[in-house]
């Protein structure tokens, strides 16, 4: 390929990547930036004042914020390992039972997939409605069968409230890591599969051996959008337990304490937004690190394997 082709293809490759490069700067680079400054400042509700230097980072780690981020942070890590743990074992599971089914893979795909495209707020006021203490369904089975001891107040109890919206977050997303595996699983050549049951491998043993190994691209994929996603989850924490982690913070998450340091509360319309950007700050370098640390000793992995 001559020179003059070469510049001319990486001239059209740049050029076509302009919109998505503006994107990300005008969407992602400018907002982090500016929420990186606005750490530096004092502020008088929405009205910037005075250079306050690490001022802000100092407040977030001292009474009353400290207690409030080390619950959220905590809260954060128990979901990652929940969700990691669980939500990627089953969608593994699903993963492998598609792949192994003869008949109505598409239907299968649809019924796995489908609470991943569900409206967040739907999700939300639908758990509501079957775990209502009162009114539910789920309790009234768990009544029914003869457990009334087991019937709870799912989501207004604190030993209880976190492990619930857990379990929701798992019923909603696990399609995901799901669909990702099956196309994992679909890009393995079948001739390896093929020459270890010619060798007399059981199925475990392929699994174990030959399957699983050729998974880590995608294990990969699902480790660190898993980690980005519990560390800045909002969502549904939001919608179901409001921007105070209710009930009495059993639900909190960094990301909330953001948005009630940064906008309020219901309860209470008071806001700092110099202490809310200072841990946005801290937000953002944590996932950021973290992501990219995981992903660099996952990639790792995978050539070693």
């Amino acid at each position: 390929m001559s020179s003059a082709l070469r510049r001319e293809q990486n001239r059209t490759t740049g050029t076509l990547l302009i919109p998505a490069l503006a994107v990300i700067i005008i969407f992602t680079t400018v907002p982090a930036l500016t929420t990186l400054s606005y750490a530096f400042f004092s502020w008088d509700g929405f009205q910037r004042s005075t250079f306050a230097g690490f001022e802000n980072f100092q407040k977030l780690f001292a009474y009353p914020y400290l207690d409030q981020l080390l619950a959220a942070l905590r809260h954060n890590t128990i979901a990652f390992v929940v969700i990691m743990t669980f939500q990627t074992s089953l969608g593994l599971l699903f993963a492998y039972a598609m792949f192994r089914v003869k008949r109505g893979l598409r239907f299968y795909r649809v019924v796995v997939f489908l609470p991943v495209i569900f409206s967040l707020v739907v999700v939300g006021y639908l758990w509501q409605s079957l775990l209502d203490p009162y009114y539910g369904p789920i309790n009234q089975i768990i009544t029914g069968i003869g457990l009334p001891e087991f019937a709870k107040p799912w989501l207004g109890d604190t030993s209880t409230a976190l492990p619930t919206l857990m379990f929701i977050n798992l019923w909603r997303w696990v399609g995901f890591p799901a669909i990702v595996f099956l196309a994992g699983l679909n890009a393995i050549n079948s001739e390896y599969i093929e020459a270890a049951r010619i060798d007399g491998a059981s199925e475990g043993q392929i699994f174990r051996k030959i399957i699983f190994p050729l998974l880590a691209p995608s294990l990969t994929i699902i480790t660190v959008l898993t980690f980005i996603g519990a560390y800045e989850w909002f969502d549904l924490p939001f919608v179901i337990g409001g921007s105070n982690g209710s009930p009495a913070g059993a639900t909190d998450t960094l990301a909330l304490m953001f948005y009630r340091l940064s906008f309020g509360s219901i309860d209470s319309g008071a806001n700092n937004v110099g202490v809310g950007s200072a841990l946005g700050v801290l937000i953002f370098t944590l996932v950021g690190l973290g992501a990219a640390f995981g992903s660099a000793l996952l990639r790792r992995r995978e050539v070693e394997q």
